[in-house]
């Protein structure tokens, strides 16, 4: 009767069938709950061909379809509901309490619940439905608990469902619960890392900043990336640089994201792989600070509210200060953004107190840089009004304009 499957699209039909079923996988849940001894194989053989039955179905075309603009998620529409829902989370519930069980002997188990099984399982994480993907969610996490000969085959599968959203299709709906179980399983990894971690890191997490979508499950993203700094603070430099690898160009909301997350790399980053990336970083995050968007900007001065990240820069502010002080100049003397004004002057402050005879060194070299630039611009200017002035010469009596190999140098030096 279990294995029956209804169709719940149209409520009028097998009233009665439904909730006969509805009632024996309750039982089933009771049973299940209540067991006090060892379950026996030809139970787990019915139980997972039950489960099967109802569960592994084709989910059908329903991606859901966001609207992003600048990584913000705009607009959703509605999430698809599963019309079997009462029926399915019952199933849901009986397979959770089983693998969860004491009863249930992982050795006899495994026999069942097999790589095909749980391959079908991984492929449900598509479903509209966040119901069942919370479910899904908390079983796939006692499987991998529970069946140790299973957690390579459970990893390389999801990185598999990684790759093929990352650089194919920028489109699953359960990405957001892969990472959160990943989240957990990164945090159980023994030390030193091995090296299969270490690349799901750089091929895999990493990339995973590259999509549109991305801030539908940065949180998740960011908390695994953090965990491989927490475990290996040498993995510091290759996920800073990572990220500067995929950094937004012209999208701010995704700059705001990448601003907070380094943030939390960086709290965890020590001198020696910091010293290894601070250049190109700097030069990024110089241009953070010099961000019409005012949200860039201040997150990119927030950095120095943090007394480990100021700390690191302190120790490196001879690279430091010459390649972000010309940003910190101009925000100093027109950004249109108070708050942004406000905190540029603090962090200048701290440099002018920190180390004056650095400070001015870079002060004279800015002053420097800016009246070659203003020679440039006066020479450029001067060059196009004399063309205009011949132009206009010639231009009554329609004799074509001759430019000088000199003057065309000169608007292409300028």
């Amino acid at each position: 009767m279990c294995c029956v499957v209804f169709d719940f699209t149209d409520p009028t039909k097998n009233i009665k069938e439904k909730e006969i079923k509805r009632q024996t996988l309750l039982e089933l849940v009771d049973y299940t709950t209540s067991a006090n001894v060892k379950f026996a194989e030809s139970f787990m053989h019915e139980a997972v061909k039950m489960v099967s039955a109802n569960l592994f179905r084709e989910l059908g075309p329903l991606v859901r379809d966001y609207k992003v603009l600048e990584g913000v998620e705009l607009e959703e529409e509605e999430p698809s509901m599963d019309h079997a829902w009462p029926h399915l989370q019952i199933v849901y519930e009986f397979l959770l309490r089983f693998v969860a069980s004491p009863e249930t002997d992982a050795k006899s188990a495994k026999r069942f619940l097999d790589h095909s099984f749980v391959l079908k399982l991984l492929n449900l994480f598509d479903s509209e439905d966040p119901r069942e993907r919370e479910y899904l969610k908390t079983i796939l996490h006692r499987i991998y608990g529970k069946f140790m000969v299973h957690r390579p085959f459970i990893r390389i599968s999801i990185n598999n469902i990684f790759y093929h959203f990352i650089f194919e299709t920028e489109k699953h709906n359960g990405i957001t619960e892969l990472l959160e179980i990943l989240g957990s399983i990164i945090n159980g990894f023994a030390l030193p890392l091995k090296e299969e971690h270490k690349l799901f890191l750089v091929r895999i997490l990493i990339p995973l900043h590259k999509p549109k979508s991305l801030a539908m499950y940065h949180q998740q993203l960011s908390y695994c990336i953090t965990q491989f700094v927490e475990k290996d603070c040498k993995l510091a430099d290759t996920i800073i640089r990572g990220l500067l690898k995929y950094w937004p160009i012209t999208n701010s909301s995704k700059e705001v994201m990448f601003l907070s997350e380094l943030e939390e790399v960086l709290e965890a980053t020590q001198p020696p792989e910091f010293q290894r990336c601070m250049v190109p970083l700097f030069k990024q995050i110089a241009r953070c600070l010099n961000s019409l968007h005012f949200q860039v900007a201040e997150r990119a001065l927030f950095l120095w509210n943090s007394d480990h990240i100021e700390s690191l820069i302190k120790q490196n502010r001879k690279v430091i200060l010459p390649i972000i002080f010309p940003a910190l100049e101009r925000n100093a003397g027109k950004h249109w953004n108070e708050a942004v004004h406000s905190l540029t002057l603090s962090v200048r402050k701290g440099f002018f107190d920190l180390d004056l005879e650095l400070f001015d060194e870079c002060l004279l070299k800015f002053q420097e840089d800016e009246s070659k630039q203003d020679e440039v611009k006066a020479r450029r200017e001067a060059t196009w009004k004399r063309l205009e002035e011949v132009a206009a010469k010639k231009a009554a009596s329609n004799v074509p304009v001759l430019v000088s190999s000199t003057g065309l140098r000169r608007l292409s030096s300028g």
